[in-house]
């Protein structure tokens, strides 16, 4: 049975709510995402992701976790489709096995280097570029619906924010239905952001990204690597707590909600919730976005 095109899901009258999973490394852990995921089932997120792991690393235990979520609980999946490692036959087999079993939506993405190399390497006769990828899922089936990445604060390998939303519309423009962002902490980047994607006429739905900060160590290691930033009045309150996991967690869920309804009062299309496999983190947010959502 086919699954919904996200890009459909648009038209309704109400925000998306969705979320992203990564895949466990191991059996026991993907039971335990399972649990987590079933979890979730009462907040009926419109859709859920699955990421791969670094450089491609997980695409097994990533396929396993889809049809799971599929299968034993019924989400609406958006699987992560990269260009690293693979040629554009082992792609096409790839986006035509999920076609087949009904999948109709996929993020597609550049992806980041394996683990042991600084740069990107094109695959043999593979794409260097997201929106290659794009292009070539429409030209296979033109009804799948595709989510590409943005970066309210710019790709960390990107000269500047202008020529990283120039590569963006080169992506809306191979066929992207909809935009997800990275993580960020400050709304007053994404909106800065929207406006300029605006003038580029990038038309196409923004579901911004939030992660909670639950550890400083954490987060700092994940911002330095996607090249978000933190607000000063964030670290001031980080690191205040110090130590204190609990406090800490506290902070971030607190800011992370506040932004979730800031959002919603703007008219941002929907959430897309980086929960770190966390069905405690998840549903607190989720919580809030419904709170957001049903509020006069």
């Amino acid at each position: 049975m086919s699954q919904t095109p996200i890009s459909q899901l648009f038209s309704a009258s109400k925000p998306l709510l969705s979320v992203e999973f990564f895949p466990p490394k191991t059996d026991e852990a993907l039971a335990t995402l399972m649990d987590s995921a079933d979890d979730l089932a009462i907040y009926q997120p419109d859709f859920v992701s699955v990421t791969y792991g670094a450089g491609g690393s997980t695409r097994d235990r990533s396929a396993k976790a889809c049809d799971l979520l599929r299968e034993d609980h019924e989400y609406n999946i958006m699987p992560h489709l990269t260009c690293v490692g693979a040629s554009r036959d082992e792609l096409a087999e790839t986006i035509n096995g999920l076609y087949d079993t009904g999948y109709r939506n996929i993020m597609a993405l550049r992806g980041d280097p394996p683990k042991d190399s600084d740069s990107f390497v094109v695959a043999k006769d593979g794409f260097a570029y997201a929106a290659d990828l794009v292009a070539f899922i429409k030209e296979l089936h033109s009804d799948i619906s595709i989510g590409v990445a943005g970066y309210p604060e710019k790709h960390p390998e990107a000269l500047d924010l202008a020529t990283d939303l120039h590569h963006l519309k080169t992506k809306v423009d191979a066929g992207a239905s909809f935009i997800t962002t990275q993580l960020f902490f400050d709304n007053g980047d994404l909106y800065r952001f929207l406006d300029e994607a605006d003038k580029l006429d990038i038309t196409v739905p923004v579901i911004p990204g939030i992660m909670p900060v639950l550890s400083i160590k954490q987060i700092k290691r994940i911002t330095s690597m996607c090249g978000a930033s933190l607000p000063a009045e964030l670290e001031k309150h980080l690191n205040t707590a110090g130590d204190n996991a609990d406090l800490v967690r506290q902070i971030g869920i607190r800011w992370a909600t506040e932004q979730i309804q800031d959002l919603i009062e703007a008219g941002l299309p929907g959430v897309h919730l980086y929960a770190l496999n966390r069905s405690d983190v998840a549903t607190e947010l989720m919580s809030a976005f419904r709170t957001a959502t049903t509020s006069d």
